[in-house]
């Protein structure tokens, strides 16, 4: 099967069914995820031997199912499609994110903060509506990468093992990369792994919002506020995509109960709820470019 048809049922099946309600595999993985750390994760360990605990912990995590996947994949090559599906996720970020558009065209704060507490990690309690709107934003920019672009990279360079691979440590990073005293050093590996497999597709996305927005204000703010923000990756799509959209997003947050100053990101107004979704069609766009730069890469290959 060509990779242009695999990927076009892969993100048919998505727009068709969205992520599976129940018996989802990473669903399975999480619980898999939290057996290794209640056993590998001493938080009374020295740093050393918590981070040495972490990475056995990623490893026994990922190999096996990796070893699965492969003898599936070689006994049944046709479940590309089905496993590039179950590894993206874009009609499920664009629901989510306009289950927070509705509620605040209504003028319902409480139902909005309700809806972005499910899409994001900061306190939503007491945010307004400039908050929750660039909240939004900010998490359709970034998780435009994580749960579309780069996934849909790691099959164009590895096939049906690189998308699971960065599947599965990118839930790992998401259930153990936090900076806390839990996870400060159990988790280092995992956020680090993450890091890496999603630099270079993070900037290939920041490149896709450039090209289909204000190319000259997105490349910029990309260059001139990324180096200033904490994730190395999300800051580069962030700062890009606010840029290209030309609003401004960042500023302070709440994130278990203390006060954080991000970095501004991008440049001009203040960010309205039709920014939301000009969002959402910047995801649609470069996933259209992407598409077509594949067809087109296959086809004069």
């Amino acid at each position: 099967m060509s990779i242009t048809l695999t990927l076009f049922i892969a993100l048919l099946l998505d727009f068709l069914l969205g992520e599976p309600k129940k018996w989802h595999p990473l669903v399975g993985f999480g619980h898999w995820a939290n057996q290794l750390e209640a056993f590998f994760n001493h938080t009374q360990h020295s740093a050393k031997q918590q981070t040495l605990q972490g990475i056995c912990a990623v490893l026994l995590a990922i190999i096996p199912i990796l070893i699965g996947a492969t003898i599936l994949t070689q006994s049944l090559p046709y479940l590309e499609p089905i496993i590039l599906y179950l590894c993206i996720a874009p009609k499920s970020l664009l629901q989510h994110t306009l289950a927070v558009y509705r509620p605040l065209v209504a003028g319902d704060l409480m139902q909005a903060r309700q809806a972005i507490s499910m899409i994001v990690s900061r306190e939503t309690q007491e945010m307004q509506a400039t908050d929750i709107r660039k909240a939004t934003i900010e998490t359709t920019l970034e998780n435009g990468a994580d749960a579309v672009f780069s996934p849909i990279f790691w099959f164009l360079i590895a096939g049906p093992i690189g998308v699971i691979f960065y599947r599965l440590s990118n839930t790992l990073d998401a259930m153990w990369g936090y900076k806390n005293p839990r996870y400060l050093h159990f988790g280092y590996a995992a956020a680090k792994l993450d890091d890496l497999l999603n630099w270079l597709p993070a900037r290939l996305t920041a490149l896709s919002y450039a090209l289909l927005s204000h190319f000259q204000s997105a490349w910029q703010c990309c260059h001139d506020q990324s180096p200033h923000c904490e994730s190395p990756n999300a800051g580069i799509v962030m700062s890009a995509g606010a840029g290209g959209l030309q609003i401004q997003l960042g500023g302070a947050a709440i994130y278990h109960g203390k006060l954080k100053q991000k970095p501004i990101l991008g440049q001009g107004r203040t960010a309205n709820n039709n920014d939301i979704k000009r969002a959402n069609l910047l995801i649609l766009l470069s996933l259209g470019l992407w598409f077509m730069l594949v067809f087109l890469g296959e086809t004069l290959a």
